[in-house]
């Protein structure tokens, strides 16, 4: 899979909101600070979740945002999707192709049968399965009391 950065940030991004949109709206601001990630890019990464409907915004103090969905109906694949991230191990075109060229190359079918097998991996894990493991939980608290929380 080609998972990049954009894509593992659109996770834990989603994940931290997840955890704390309990207490109201959650501000880009306090996941940067929590996550170590730039603000300005997880404006970029909300505005294409926004887009997706994975999350919404309030407008104003208190703003921020939250789920759109339950975190029962969010899968790890939907994240990655809407920020524009591809399930493929390589660059091995669906019908064109491979390497720019008119035809596939000999691994192909393997390359796509591994994709597939990552997204249907990544379709079955939701957020709240996330959610309930003890060292996402550990790791919650422990940054909850870096950052004051």
């Amino acid at each position: 899979m080609r998972l990049t950065t954009k894509g593992r940030y659109a996770v834990t991004a989603v994940l931290d909101l997840a955890l704390h949109q309990d207490e109201g709206p959650v501000s880009l601001a306090a996941i940067s600070e929590r996550q170590d990630i730039s603000l300005s890019y997880l404006e970029q990464l909300f505005a294409k979740l926004r887009r997706n409907s994975i999350v919404s915004s309030t407008r104003g103090p208190g703003g921020g945002y939250k789920l759109t969905n339950n975190v029962d109906e969010v899968s790890v694949s939907d994240i990655i999707l809407a920020v524009d991230e591809s399930c493929k191990v390589v660059d091995c075109g669906d019908s064109d192709g491979c390497n720019h060229s008119d035809y596939h190359c000999l691994t192909h079918d393997l390359w796509q049968e591994l994709s597939h097998e990552i997204r249907t991996f990544l379709d079955g894990i939701t957020l709240s399965e996330i959610m309930t493991q003890e060292a996402v939980h550990d790791v919650k608290v422990r940054q909850d009391e870096v950052v004051g929380i």
